[in-house]
């Protein structure tokens, strides 16, 4: 997120973001993440928790009581976190607008559409358990013999996420399903990175026979590709850097990033 300039009052207990795995501490934040990430925010974000940090955190006691009385008259979710922006006076009428037609274009998508462009957008942004249970959701609704390409696409993005979290056995399972034992060279590439990974993980016939020798060899060139620019990692070049530091600043700086990278990977289990 970029830099925001807080007007009003800071909270001391942040309000949690779960799909985007950040702590908010104003009400600029709130608008800020509701403008800039519209598709985490059309199902009934607003709710008693949500009231009571409006209320209770940034002192906007009013606003949260005009909030409540919509909500018991039946307003949408939608209108109701349109009046707290409104409330906050953080974006123009021009901008709020130009929200509202956002949110109105996703209502528009269809079901199965709408809930597929939810799980990438939470895979987009590293919350891949909240993604992979969004799209298993996808594959329960839907009837793969009328949906054939979505049910493919959610099964290739699902082994997508399963392999960022190293679930490589379940990866390789979900891009089986996605290819169907035909044959699709990008799938087929994934898979292949997959048995790269972890040795115990091997690609079953027909798939074998569908990989040719120049295949492979173009492959294992982009593997060892991959893991040079992985050794030069940012994250690698800073641990090499702290083992130069004093050994006080060493083991503050060490622990700072494995702190890090923990919070990273459980955002993304």
């Amino acid at each position: 997120m970029s830099v925001i300039v807080c007007r009003q009052k800071r909270a001391a207990n942040p309000y949690y973001i779960e799909g985007l795995g950040i702590n908010i501490y104003s009400a600029q934040e709130l608008c800020y993440a509701v403008y800039h990430h519209p598709l985490l925010f059309t199902d009934g974000f607003v709710d008693g928790e949500l009231l009571e940090f409006v209320r209770e955190e940034l002192g906007m006691g009013f606003a949260a009581a005009r909030l409540e009385q919509r909500q018991k008259s039946g307003d949408r979710s939608e209108e109701l976190l349109f009046q707290l922006m409104q409330e906050c006076d953080y974006y123009t009428t021009v901008e709020l607008n130009r929200l509202r037609q956002t949110f109105a274009a996703l209502k528009k998508l269809p079901p199965l559409e709408y809930a597929k462009e939810k799980a990438d957008y939470l895979a987009e942004y590293k919350q891949y358990g909240k993604a992979i249970a969004g799209y298993e959701e996808i594959l329960e609704a839907a009837d793969e013999k009328k949906d054939i390409q979505v049910t493919k696409r959610i099964w290739n993005n699902l082994g997508a996420c399963y392999a960022r979290i190293f679930r490589f056995r379940k990866a390789m399972d979900a891009y089986d399903k996605a290819c169907k034992g035909e044959k699709d060279v990008k799938i087929l590439e994934k898979m292949y990175y997959l048995t790269c990974l972890d040795s115990s993980v091997g690609l079953k016939e027909p798939y074998r026979s569908m990989v040719s020798e120049e295949m492979k060899q173009g492959w294992d060139k982009e593997f060892q590709t991959a893991q040079v620019r992985a050794e030069e990692s940012a994250g690698l070049k800073k641990l090499q850097t702290l083992f130069g530091e004093d050994s006080v600043r060493r083991m503050e700086g060490a622990g700072r990033q494995v702190e890090e990278w923990k919070q990273e990977y459980r955002s993304m289990a």
